[in-house]
């Protein structure tokens, strides 16, 4: 009964992102006229699904984990001659539904409106979420500095209000961890309020094994202060829809440069792969978040939107980015890439998807006690 706990949430959660990221291609494929025979959430056996009037099946499958729009005459085609051979196997009217004869610029918007609309969710999620539970902008005063911190040494005071953390301003107690915890340099600039002057400090943080709030094993730097709020009063304001509006983009916008630098930083050598999860890890934890109510479901949906959003993006063949790099090329060389290239960079594409899955189901078994 526990493992339910953990697998009716995660399959909501999935559910919702993968439909909204397949329904972006879907959106604009059908604005560009391009015909649409399926739109699956899930692979594998149909459990169910309907066909709507204009002959597109929707469906659900037996494996949960993804999600697919299937185009009329749906089919790789590397060059102008395989293009011809293709078109001579429809009737004129039919050709206008291929994607393959939609010009440039409308497969590259049908293909990056999926990754958009991941985007758009999580932005309205947050503004949802900033409306009508509120938005804390409690100031972070630091009300303790541990003696031979790293803070105490960089000259950190009790009573010191933090207004800046690597120039991104700190609009609530909550964003100093975050902000903390997500910097990519090895030393963090704080900017402070004291006796009514703005004070820069530099700061060589400390990491630690410890524990995020639902229990699972991360390391956390730390810089040894302790922010709290006067007598212990949150300031939690519900903010108007304009508002609301700015704040969920720039959060949006805040996790997606955070991922681009976990990814520059991995690259380098210098990110803490440990943190990369998979199917179980994103299971785990959105059934955790799921037992502490409503609010905390849908912010966990919003970042894991917002991260399917992001690694569709990344220019590897298979995926969204992928697609978007070859038709780069194709503007830049006023033609597709060859059908030897193309299959080259999707060999290597799928090797990179296959050692990324394996190790972070690794990683996942590692979390959850296995290895």
């Amino acid at each position: 009964m526990e493992i339910l706990n953990f697998i009716i949430p995660f399959i909501i959660l999935l559910t919702v992102v993968v439909f909204v990221h397949e329904y972006g291609h879907y959106y604009f494929a059908k604005k560009y006229g391009v015909g649409i025979t399926d739109f699956s959430i899930g692979f594998g056996k149909e459990i169910f699904g309907f066909n709507d009037r204009s002959g597109t099946r929707w469906k659900f499958c037996l494996i949960p984990l993804g999600g697919y729009v299937k185009f009329f005459g749906d089919r790789n085609v590397f060059s102008q001659t395989e293009q011809e051979e293709l078109l001579k196997k429809y009737s004129v009217e039919d050709q206008k539904k291929l994607f393959v004869t939609k010009p440039l610029y409308q497969r590259s918007l049908i293909v990056f409106a999926g990754p958009l609309a991941n985007f758009i969710l999580a932005i309205m999620i947050f503004a949802f979420i900033y409306m009508f539970a509120g938005k804390d902008f409690t100031p972070a005063q630091i009300q303790e500095v541990q003696k031979n911190s790293p803070a105490f040494i960089s000259g950190l005071k009790s009573g010191d209000t933090i207004l800046e953390i690597n120039k991104k301003k700190v609009n609530s107690i909550m964003d100093v961890s975050t902000y903390i915890n997500t910097s990519t340099k090895e030393y963090i600039e704080i900017k402070v309020l004291r006796n009514d002057r703005d004070i820069s400090l530099k700061i060589k943080p400390k990491i630690i094994q410890s524990k995020d709030a639902l229990g699972n094993a991360l390391d956390k730097k730390i810089i040894g202060i302790k922010v709290s709020p006067l007598n212990g009063a949150f300031n939690r304001e519900r903010l108007g829809p304009g508002t609301a509006l700015f704040y969920a983009t720039k959060e949006t916008w805040f996790v997606t440069t955070a991922s681009i630098n976990f990814i520059i930083q991995i690259f380098k050598g210098k990110g803490d792969t440990k943190q990369l999860g998979g199917p179980i890890k994103i299971a785990k934890i959105t059934g955790q978040v799921a037992q502490h109510g409503l609010i905390a479901f849908l912010s966990i949906m919003a970042y894991i939107s917002i991260s399917l959003g992001f690694i569709n993006l990344l220019p590897i063949p298979m995926l969204d980015g992928g697609h978007l790099m070859f038709y780069a090329f194709e503007k830049i060389l006023g033609r597709p890439l060859t059908q030897k290239t193309q299959e080259g960079f999707f060999r290597i594409g799928l090797f990179l998807l296959i050692f990324l899955m394996l190790f972070t189901t690794i990683n996942d078994l590692k979390d959850i006690g296995i290895f």
